[in-house]
């Protein structure tokens, strides 16, 4: 699990996300839709959902590289808003489309309690090499 991460202040805490599976073939993270999530019109922030799509694309790719040696950041995003959720929680379910040794393509699927489709994100992440001290 993303036990090994602190999330402490930082926009996955503020967000109120959560990373419930990691495995090889998948990632899923929740967020509630409250106050934090909302836009001025009382559904949830697109940005929101952008938000949810790229930590959960970071942290399913940071769990399949060489943690002592390389780190990952976001390169490309791009979402699809299908429908508006007012208020409970979504979910975010990962999976990879491409797995190559800089760069990682996940397709990223949100939905809501019943399981309605409410973004499709697609999501590039870069694998860097860390600085040696």
């Amino acid at each position: 699990m993303a036990d090994s991460l602190s999330f402490d202040n930082t926009l996955v805490s503020n967000l109120g996300i959560e990373i419930i599976e990691v495995s090889e073939e998948r990632i899923v993270g929740t967020m509630p839709v409250d106050e934090r999530t909302h836009q001025p019109f009382g559904i949830l922030h697109g940005g929101a959902s952008v938000a949810l799509a790229e930590t959960v694309a970071s942290i399913g790719t940071f769990f399949l590289i060489d943690q002592e040696n390389e780190n990952v950041v976001g390169l490309e995003i791009n979402a699809n808003h299908i429908k508006a959720v007012r208020n409970g929680k979504v979910k975010a379910i990962g999976t990879t489309y491409h797995r190559g040794k800089t760069t990682m393509v996940w397709d990223i699927r949100i939905v809501d309690e019943e399981d309605n489709l409410v973004c499709i994100s697609r999501c590039t992440m870069a694998v860097i090499k860390k600085k040696k001290s």
